[in-house]
């Protein structure tokens, strides 16, 4: 159905009935907005002993921890073995899931084992690339968190070990296999908010943890932290613990706010939209508070363009990340269309549908006569832009999660051994984790150069 048509019969719907709208839920929510609830089937098939999936983790930080957890609580998975450069997260891993799983500080080591299915990749992302590559050519499944990479020309050969292997590659952008991002796709799709005009996202953040000052453990030291082995590919420094604990700080081994953030952004936004990326980028911003060392701004702000496809009309989408906002904190995810407007939670969505107005008023009404307005107004009447159709076709509905759903990080991990299982194909495969960490290191690239950069979304090369 080519979207225009989808638009038509989206307002249709809205408009005949009221048994259609149950369909399309604006007029029956509008007044109270009561929720409408989501819900998922999911498909949960007999296994044996031989249908268990092993997981190791490498990198047993914060999200690697968080990942790990989500994991197991799909059924049917055990987690055999950590890695991680700081020995007392090693203790940690042992402390969590039994004193009976292997750890090592070398990823190699679970990666030489028989009795690994599947990795997850939760190191810094300096070194995503290097590892996942090196996973999948070992045989093993693997779920690299995002950015899938730290720089541009990363990206091909992870797609390439991928279809050499045939093993399942997830990235994850944890958000992605949500409930909220599936109903805002089906929304899109059936032309709830006409023509997308702009993309309207923000982070706000009032902490020291939320701008990456993470806790140093006090036992910290070159016994305890294998630091030359974490540096990698990067410049070699001397130790220093603010480098290894937080990382995220440094360009040598982080991406900014934009690839721990803004690919988040482009995962759901690519996703709804059925779209490529953007294929121009402008950024701003500065270092305004947290000047504790890190050499990656603080307050971020990037212009994109995305250009017309089939599945969309060319709009400009506006990123800003805020780790100083004196307001308190909060985020927001909103598609702007000509007909209305969808903001995307990972279990909700909001779609508000408002009348446009196609009348004068009397704003631009009163340099005429009285004699004149009626005149003009009799000539709009005539031409009957104020539909009943249009009318009706507006208000606001909410679409909530069940409060018993067990969340999008948990139907990530479902999607990623389910995809394991049966040989299937998962939501984030590596040319789309690609695509979406491209689309925002382009923000990094622009505000480096201090001027607009281009990228192809389609080849996923930087021009």
């Amino acid at each position: 159905m080519t979207k225009n048509n989808s638009r038509r019969s989206f307002i249709k719907r809205a408009s005949i009935t009221s048994a259609a709208l149950s369909t399309t839920p604006f007029l029956l929510a509008a007044s109270k907005n009561d929720p409408q609830l989501l819900h998922r089937n999911y498909s949960f098939k007999d296994f044996g002993i031989n249908d268990q999936i092993n997981i190791a983790l490498i990198g047993t930080g914060i999200q690697g921890i968080y990942d790990t957890q989500a994991a197991l609580q799909v059924d049917g998975i055990k987690i055999v073995a950590a890695c991680d450069l700081y020995t007392g997260r090693l203790d940690r891993a042992k402390e969590l899931w039994g004193q009976d799983i292997f750890v090592t500080r070398d990823y190699r080591e679970i990666l030489n084992r028989k009795d690994i299915d599947a990795v997850l990749i939760a190191t810094p992302d300096h070194w995503h690339q290097t590892i996942t590559v090196a996973a999948l050519k070992a045989g093993k499944h693997v779920y690299c968190e995002k950015p899938m990479v730290q720089n541009f020309n990363e990206g091909q050969e992870i797609i390439k070990a991928q279809k050499d292997s045939g093993k399942i590659c997830q990235i994850g952008s944890q958000g992605m296999s949500s409930l909220g991002n599936e109903k805002a796709k089906e929304l899109y799709e059936d032309g709830a908010i006409g023509d997308i005009v702009m993309l309207d996202m923000y982070n706000d953040r009032y902490s020291a943890e939320g701008a990456w000052q993470y806790p140093i453990p006090t036992d910290a030291s070159l016994k305890t932290v294998d630091f030359d082995t974490f540096l990698g590919s990067a410049p070699k420094v001397p130790f220093d613990n603010n480098r290894f604990f937080r990382w995220r700080n440094y360009q040598d081994y982080g991406t900014g706010v934009a690839g721990d953030l803004f690919v988040h952004a482009f995962s759901t936004l690519n996703y709804v939209i059925s779209s490529d990326g953007p294929n121009r980028a402008l950024a701003t911003g500065g270092l305004r508070y947290w000047k504790d060392g890190r050499d990656v701004p603080d307050v971020s702000i990037t212009l994109y363009d995305y250009p017309k496809t089939e599945t969309h009309a060319p709009f400009n989408a506006a990123f800003r990340i805020n780790f100083i906002a004196g307001s308190g904190g909060g985020g927001g995810f909103k598609l702007i269309g000509t007909e209305g407007e969808m903001e995307i939670g990972q279990n909700s969505v909001t779609v508000n549908r408002s009348k446009l107005g196609m009348e004068p008023s009397g704003y631009s009404m009163i340099s005429f006569t009285e004699d004149m307005q009626a005149k003009i107004r009799d000539e709009y009447a005539a031409k009957k832009l104020d539909t009943r159709a249009s009318s009706l076709a507006t208000g606001t509905t909410t679409w909530q999660a069940p409060r018993d759903y067990k969340g999008a990080h948990y139907d990530h991990f479902f999607n990623f051994f389910t995809s394991i299982r049966t040989n299937g194909k998962v939501i984030q495969d590596p040319k789309f984790g690609l695509r979406a960490a491209g689309a925002a290191l382009l923000a990094n690239e622009s505000y480096l150069r201090k001027q607009p950069v281009s990228w192809n979304p389609t080849e996923m090369k930087l021009l």
